[in-house]
């Protein structure tokens, strides 16, 4: 059976945070409310940077146990046909 995760929902916790940003891009929020969804979306990245970090580690070690150690960055540019 798989464990479960404690994990943060990285989607979930993406969408809040771009409503944290168009809420603030509006203007209409006081100088409170900006500094209550400011130190929220610090919280929020900080979560997300996490949750993409914890998935870089998993791939790494995914990529290893398939024999392949040698990690390249990503170039979405990159037409990568065999």
């Amino acid at each position: 059976m798989p464990k479960k995760s404690n994990s943060i929902n990285f989607e979930k916790t993406l969408a809040e945070l771009e409503q944290l940003v168009e809420k603030m891009e509006e203007g209409d929020l006081s100088l409170e409310e900006s500094l209550k969804h400011f130190e929220r979306g610090i919280l929020l990245t900080k979560a997300c940077q996490q949750a993409l970090s914890e998935a870089e580690q998993k791939v790494s070690i995914l990529l290893e146990k398939d024999g392949k150690s040698d990690l390249e960055p990503f170039n979405p540019n990159e037409n990568n046909e065999s």
